[in-house]
């Protein structure tokens, strides 16, 4: 989601601004993560308020945001890896190697870690999550 949307604004209306079009897509994805992380990923772990819990979310996505957006900050206005100082094709190949490798496999390292530890903290917290059915060796009747 976060590729779709960056691109679909860096190609048309945020041409100009790449950095603000990273920004965006990352908040558009968040939001959608949130949903999703909250239903499927860790759904089986919480122990927290569901406002607390969406709270350090978005927390720790900002700080997400922060490290899939500073690649690609970095590789545009420190490195000056933009035209007319390189080629489009130079310009294009660093935003995306920038944007979208190095910055999305930051933010996705960071991201799992935190919200492993601090937003979704206790496994089993939540009915509903996916439970496996005890196996005929792992009961106590033999004891």
């Amino acid at each position: 989601m976060d590729n779709a949307v960056f691109y679909g604004l860096k190609l048309t209306v945020l041409e100009p601004k790449p950095v603000t079009a990273k920004i965006i897509a990352v908040l558009v994805a968040t939001i959608v993560s949130y949903v999703l992380n909250r239903e499927w990923s860790f759904r089986a772990r919480g122990g927290r308020e569901r406002r607390h819990e969406a709270a350090l979310f978005f927390l720790v996505s900002g700080v997400g945001l922060v490290l899939s957006s500073a690649p690609l900050w970095i590789s545009r206005y420190v490195f000056r890896l933009e035209t007319p100082d390189v080629s489009p094709v130079t310009q294009e190949i660093a935003d995306f190697m920038s944007a979208q490798i190095i910055g999305t496999l930051i933010a996705m390292v960071f991201r799992f870690r935190a919200l492993r530890k601090w937003v979704f903290p206790e496994e089993k917290a939540r009915s509903g999550g996916l439970r496996l059915a005890p196996t005929p060796d792992s009961t106590d009747e033999a004891a």
